[in-house]
């Protein structure tokens, strides 16, 4: 896990419109980088919405956010206009990315070789360090929003 801090990992994955992003590209501004185990389950989708709720105040404070998980592009494209995301969802397709920032849960759900993302919130700012993260073990727990908002606001 990426303790607060330390300098953020630059990684390149595909969104929704099969576009490449790549993270240093957007480093100036602050970034929210929302890890979430699976598409269409029902905590992941509570937490992402929590986040399209929000995303009025973060763009009034130039926070871009960003949904990644280990799910294909195409899942995450379903699952991001089923639920009018109104930021972008990234495809950490076998887990690389998640791996270096908060984690995987390995055989998730008693299913072997099935890997998902740790649910993990970071915040980088605009030089590129890590003001806030969070990371949970526990798949069914949602991150404490208050707090990233409170860090999104200084």
């Amino acid at each position: 896990m990426l303790e607060k801090g330390s300098m953020y990992i630059d990684f390149e994955l595909v969104n929704t419109k099969l576009e490449k992003v790549k993270l240093s590209s957007l480093i100036g501004q602050k970034i929210v980088l929302v890890f979430y185990p699976g598409a269409f389950t029902s905590v992941c989708e509570k937490e992402l919405c929590s986040f399209r709720d929000m995303m009025a105040k973060f763009n009034n404070l130039n926070a871009k956010v960003f949904g990644i998980s280990v799910d294909s592009p195409f899942a995450n494209k379903a699952f991001a206009e089923k639920n009018r995301l109104n930021f972008e969802l990234l495809s950490d397709f076998g887990g690389i990315v998640s791996r270096k920032y908060g984690g995987v849960h390995e055989n998730f759900v008693g299913i072997e070789n099935y890997t998902v993302s740790k649910r993990a919130v970071y915040v980088i700012d605009e030089e590129g360090k890590i003001i806030y993260s969070w990371v949970s073990d526990d798949p069914g727990k949602e991150p404490p929003y208050n707090e990233v908002e409170e860090v999104i606001a200084k």
